[in-house]
C-alpha cells in the first residue's frame, strides 16, 4: 500500500479483562489479527507487549498494552469507524470513561494531522502522558514525535518515569 493517499497511523491497543475465554493478552493479539483484515488499512510492525497499572489508578485488573504501526488509505473518522467496530466484536461494552474493558483501540497520530471534533482528537490529547502508549510506541517507531510540541519519545518517557509498566514475560 504505496502512494500518496496513504498515511502512517499508529494505534494503541489495551485491554484489561477476559473476553469470553480469552485472557486480555489474547484479545490484543486477536485484535491485531482484525486489523490485519481491515481493507484500507496495512499493518507493518507491531510492538512487544506490556503490562501497566489503570490510568488514573483505580481497583481494576492491570491492562496489556501495544502499540502497531499501519498504512492506511482511510480517512481518520473511517478508521475511527472501522476500530470501534472491531471493538464491539470483541466484547467492547462502551460505559463510563476509564472503565476497565475488552478492548481499546486509539488513534494516537495519522502522519501530523492535527482534527478536534466531537468523535476525534488527533493526536491523541493524553498519548504523550502515558508509559503505556509511549513504551510500545517506541517499539515500532523510536524516532516519532508529538506532532503537537515536537518532543521527541526519550523527552516524553522522561514525563512519565514513574508509570508502572513493564514488558509481559520479562
Amino acid at each position: 500500500m504505496q502512494g500518496n493517499n496513504t498515511r502512517s497511523v499508529l494505534i494503541a491497543i489495551g485491554a484489561n479483562l477476559p473476553h469470553l475465554r480469552q485472557s486480555a493478552h489474547q484479545t490484543c493479539a486477536q485484535a491485531v489479527q482484525a486489523l490485519r483484515t481491515l481493507p484500507g488499512l496495512e499493518v507493518e510492525r507491531v510492538s512487544r507487549w506490556y503490562e501497566s497499572a489503570p490510568v488514573p489508578p483505580s481497583g481494576q485488573p492491570p491492562y496489556v498494552n501495544g502499540v502497531v504501526l499501519c498504512r492506511t488509505t482511510l480517512e481518520p473518522t473511517a478508521l475511527l469507524d472501522a476500530l470501534q467496530k472491531v471493538e464491539t466484536q470483541l466484547g467492547r461494552v462502551r460505559s463510563v470513561p476509564n472503565a476497565a474493558r475488552t478492548l481499546d483501540l486509539d488513534i494516537i497520530s495519522m502522519d501530523d494531522v492535527q482534527m478536534h471534533t466531537p468523535r476525534l482528537v488527533l493526536p491523541h490529547p493524553r498519548a504523550t502522558q502515558r508509559a503505556f502508549v509511549l513504551c510500545p510506541l517506541r517499539d515500532v517507531a523510536p524516532d516519532w514525535k508529538d506532532p503537537l510540541t515536537g518532543k521527541g519519545l526519550k523527552t516524553l518517557l522522561e514525563g512519565v518515569a514513574g508509570q508502572e509498566i513493564q514488558p509481559v514475560g520479562e
